[in-house]
């Protein structure tokens, strides 16, 4: 378990802060950006969550969503070593991916199909899940900036992915247990 004893060091205040495994970066390297997003993205959430707090299933598939953020916030803090040990860094697994396109699924198949593009919006939950959904979406193009250089363990990137349609498909879930979704109607307004 973490020990956090003591909330600042000192240590960023000349514009770099410490990866995972100990190296020195500044605080705009894309690694730090990369976990950065997922943090914003956790903490949309967060607010999403005041909104489900009586949906004990939907808070519970959240709260488990958060925690697996922060193991994603490990993961790309530690930047994957050539000759890495298994299991020695915390990094996301299979499982996890699977786990959401299991829910997806489970989700999705409840839905009417779309006819339309979908405008963000709805109930206040679905509302803050699409801009948990565009903070990941942009968090996953930071990790995929970060992979080329080969450095970032690849169902990290895999999971930001599959998480941005998760929470696009449970906005949708959302919503059509109340009004339905707020669709697109190309040129309406001109």
């Amino acid at each position: 378990m973490v020990t956090l004893n003591r909330i600042y060091t000192r240590g960023g205040d000349n514009g770099q802060t410490s990866l995972g495994d100990g190296s020195r970066v500044p605080k705009d390297a894309t690694l730090v950006d990369a976990y950065g997003g997922v943090d914003e993205a956790n903490s949309v959430i967060g607010v999403a969550r005041l909104h489900t707090a009586g949906d004990g299933d939907t808070d519970a598939m959240l709260a488990r969503i958060q925690n697996d953020l922060f193991d994603l916030g490990a993961d790309l803090c530690t930047p994957v070593a050539p000759d890495e040990t298994p299991g020695k860094a915390l990094r996301i697994v299979q499982a996890q991916v699977d786990r959401l396109e299991q829910e997806i699924d489970a989700m999705n198949a409840n839905l009417a199909p779309l006819k339309s593009f979908v405008l963000p919006g709805g109930t206040p939950a679905a509302a803050y899940l699409h801009i948990a959904r565009t903070v990941i979406r942009r968090a996953e193009r930071t990790i995929a900036t970060a992979a080329r250089d080969g450095h970032v363990n690849a169902l990290a990137l895999t999971y930001a992915n599959r998480l941005s349609d998760h929470l696009f498909v449970l906005s949708r879930a959302l919503n059509a247990r109340a009004e339905g979704d707020v669709l697109w109607q190309p040129g309406a307004h001109r």
